[in-house]
């Protein structure tokens, strides 16, 4: 892998701690004290700022932090034609103080899918014109239209055959990405928790409940990501990130990699593969054992669920591990997820994420030098 192409020995997942006066100004804007276009403006300040933040400790990609987002996935799924956005479905989240529940806002599927207005590329040009560095553009991964309501949410006059909502979803993702790609993007991000959830045995239940079988979704899926992404243009990189969910610091899901890892490294055609590894939640480092040699894994050793630092000792001993089954070659270093999901963000301080980033620099650093 060159350094000079995405994914970078130090990357990052994405999003970013929101700035308590970019809170502010979105609950303004939310009272109507605000117009979007003021917010725009004020976003624009906070982007620039942390760009220049990211580029200081020496990351070669380079994100808006999500700023002008509420939740890592709806902002961007609504704007699908078709897409109806409702009441949310309960989750059980999983955190160090204990459970709580959140209900996220559903989505379902109430009329033909169409990409009729390019979502990203507004955000992706001004971040384009603040940085020097590679930028990157993080969007949900389109299974995230099917996987938590299935057909029960996909409207059966406009769908009465589930083909043609895949052929259709997957158009309109082509069709994101080519005006993503025509703006001058080369490093996209698809963000997926599905294939993470199907990893852990409650969940799978869950799938099975739904009417789904969890052996054969993981086929579907990579299917479906590949209709997306098979025709890309040679200097586009594509890679996937596989979330087990990020809210407030808990996660939903738990479980190693295993009851996924040949469909996703085998049978996934994207250039790399995000996996969170911040603890026991992930399991061990034997599915890496399935990455060909085309394919690159960023391993998220360090978590942005709390804010105390990973002894640099314990990061460099955990790659060497992971080095006993795929080429340390093929390997990078980031955070196991985003530090901010939602608008809300992970229960750390600024200056703990920060520490995080350089850490995930420094420790790239040692390992595979400049």
């Amino acid at each position: 892998m060159s350094s000079l192409n995405p994914p970078f020995r130090a990357d990052h997942v994405g999003s970013l701690l929101r700035p308590q006066a970019l809170l502010a100004a979105r609950r303004r804007t939310r009272d109507g004290e605000m117009s979007r276009d003021e917010l725009r403006q004020i976003e624009d300040t906070h982007v620039r700022d942390v760009v220049g933040k990211q580029e200081g400790i020496g990351l070669k990609s380079v994100t808006d932090g999500e700023f002008r987002r509420t939740y890592f996935h709806i902002d961007f799924l609504e704007r699908l034609q078709g897409v109806t956005v409702s009441g949310g479905i309960e989750t059980r989240f999983k955190s160090a103080k204990g459970e709580m529940n959140f209900a996220p806002p559903s989505l379902s599927v109430t009329g033909k899918l169409r990409h009729v207005t390019d979502i990203q590329k507004p955000d992706f040009e001004f971040l384009k014109s603040v940085t020097h560095e590679t930028p990157k553009v993080t969007i949900p991964s389109p299974t995230m239209v099917h996987f938590r309501g299935g057909r029960k949410t996909i409207d059966i006059e406009a769908y009465p055959e589930m083909t043609e909502f895949f052929a259709d979803l997957a158009q309109c993702y082509r069709d994101e990405i080519d005006s993503l790609y025509r703006a001058g993007c080369r490093y996209i991000q698809l963000d997926d928790t599905n294939l993470a959830y199907l990893c852990d045995p409650k969940l799978r239940a869950g799938a099975r409940e739904r009417g789904h079988d969890p052996d054969e979704l993981p086929h579907a899926y990579a299917a479906l990501i590949n209709s997306v992404v098979d025709r890309r243009p040679a200097d586009l990189t594509v890679s996937v990130h596989l979330c087990r969910g990020n809210f407030k610091s808990a996660w939903v899901a738990e479980g190693g990699y295993e009851p996924v890892a040949d469909v996703l490294f085998n049978e996934l055609n994207v250039d790399a593969y995000f996996l969170e590894y911040d603890d026991e939640r992930a399991g061990d480092f034997r599915p890496l054992r399935f990455v060909p040699k085309s394919r690159t894994v960023v391993l998220g050793l360090v978590t942005t669920k709390v804010g105390k630092l990973e002894p640099r000792e314990d990061l460099l001993r955990r790659v060497e591990e992971a080095s006993r089954y795929m080429p340390i070659g093929q390997m990078c270093l980031s955070p196991q997820c985003g530090f901010s999901s939602t608008v809300e963000g992970n229960e750390i301080t600024e200056d703990d994420q920060w520490a995080k980033l350089r850490l995930v620099v420094d420790t790239a650093r040692e390992v595979w030098g400049e």
